[in-house]
């Protein structure tokens, strides 16, 4: 079958590393190119493979759920860790699932769902170590589609013909070059390479981290893609079904978050409020513009949070947090905005803001009064990338790993961290 124009290169990416290894004359250089191609293997496999495997070390950690006891982690576009969390201050690394593709997550009692590149998967987690995969929506998720047909959105009905990419081969050479004499050789590029690199019933459900792009409220799955609001019906948790898709009318949807009857929509324009008192059927109140930025945000009784940032996929210039009046739901009023550094996720308990301020580490902030916020924490020494606050406790996803803080009394605490691998 034809493939996705971004699997048919070779070479995925380059990097040109350029060496001038002279003498006084200058007259010698050598240049060395490295690059990565991609390692395949049939969607039947993969998907047999989609069970507890032994625990694997963090390399590139990315969306966050906790759920009772435990701990799910996306290694991005590879699978999740279990991470038994029964004492927050040694956290055990138990399992791993391969999931290759795998961005995004949510659980609902024993129930995981999980992206798998374009696909949902349904995992049961009742024994987290010994996970099975119980069922596998086709093509869910369109946006992340990367081996179908490009033109038609085709797929062949055997899954023994569907190649996934589960892995990356890294490749290297070294040439010598007249420093003199400009390079005119190949460069290769491709953006998914790149991406590989760099919550009143019986129903038990987790909580996901400000970042994320699935979010659960009264048996019902909510997942935002580029531009659209999916509605999937999970009362049946193992067998859930698409009931609504809407269209955001924005082409840069980035996260949701729920509060109440409302799911709060970021964008890199601004922010979404819409109404799901009646499930399964968001129905659009308003929007908050706000200058071209990446947006994650979240809500609390009539306030919501929204973090701005600078960065390469949102083109924008503004690092800040902005504080907005949501009593009048339907017209967002701006409190105030705070500078920031490079603000990604955030989480709010009680009064306390933890920001995940990229570089800068964490930010804590007293926000009894929104007006005034005062920072009473700066934690540095990471790059935090998004973070859970709840019953005292933060968890902190950061570049070089999982960080968690006990917040219950003035002095913040570590409680432990498990680095990579």
């Amino acid at each position: 079958m034809k493939q996705h124009p971004a699997l048919t290169l070779q070479l995925m990416v380059t990097v040109m590393l350029s060496f001038l290894l002279t003498n006084c004359d200058k007259e010698k250089a050598t240049q060395t190119n490295i690059w990565y191609t991609p390692n395949y293997k049939s969607l039947t496999e993969v998907r047999a493979e989609m069970v507890s495997s032994a625990a694997r070390g963090l390399k590139n950690p990315g969306k966050i759920y906790i759920f009772g006891n435990y701990i799910f982690l996306s290694e991005t576009n590879e699978g999740i860790h279990i991470i038994d969390n029964s004492s927050p201050t040694a956290p055990k690394n138990i399992a791993f699932i391969p999931v290759p593709g795998n961005v995004d997550l949510a659980v609902k009692d024993n129930t995981l769902y999980a992206d798998s590149y374009s696909d949902l998967v349904v995992l049961n987690i009742s024994n987290p170590l010994a996970v099975t995969a119980k069922k596998f929506f086709d093509n869910m998720f369109p946006y992340r589609n990367p081996y179908y047909n490009y033109r038609g959105n085709s797929r062949p009905a055997n899954t023994d013909s569907i190649k996934v990419v589960v892995g990356w081969t890294r490749h290297e050479s070294t040439i010598d070059y007249d420093p003199d004499q400009r390079y005119n050789g190949p460069m290769y590029f491709d953006y998914l390479a790149v991406a590989n690199a760099a919550q009143s019933n019986s129903t038990k459900t987790g909580t996901g981290g400000s970042m994320a792009r699935f979010t659960l409220m009264n048996n019902y799955m909510y997942t935002v893609s580029n531009s659209e609001l999916y509605a999937f019906d999970i009362s049946v948790p193992q067998d859930p079904h698409l009931v609504k898709q809407a269209n955001i009318g924005n082409w840069n949807i980035e996260t949701i978050y729920p509060f109440k009857d409302k799911l709060f929509i970021g964008s890199t324009n601004g922010m979404y409020i819409y109404d799901v008192s009646t499930p399964g059927n968001p129905v659009q109140q308003a929007q908050f513009a706000h200058a071209r930025s990446c947006d994650p945000v979240i809500a609390d009784g009539n306030t919501a949070f929204v973090t701005l940032r600078s960065g390469t996929t949102c083109n924008g210039f503004t690092n800040q947090l902005d504080v907005i009046d949501v009593s009048n739901v339907l017209k967002p009023v701006l409190i105030k905005s705070y500078g920031m550094t490079n603000p990604h996720g955030l989480g709010k308990d009680g009064n306390k803001l933890f920001i995940c301020d990229g570089k800068d580490g964490i930010k804590v902030y007293d926000a009894a009064d929104v007006n005034n916020a005062k920072l009473i924490k700066r934690i540095t020494g990471m790059e935090s990338y998004d973070v859970i606050a709840t019953n005292s406790r933060a968890l902190v996803v950061a570049k070089d790993g999982l960080y968690q803080y006990d917040y219950s009394k003035i002095d913040i605490r570590l409680l432990s961290k498990i680095g990579l691998e």
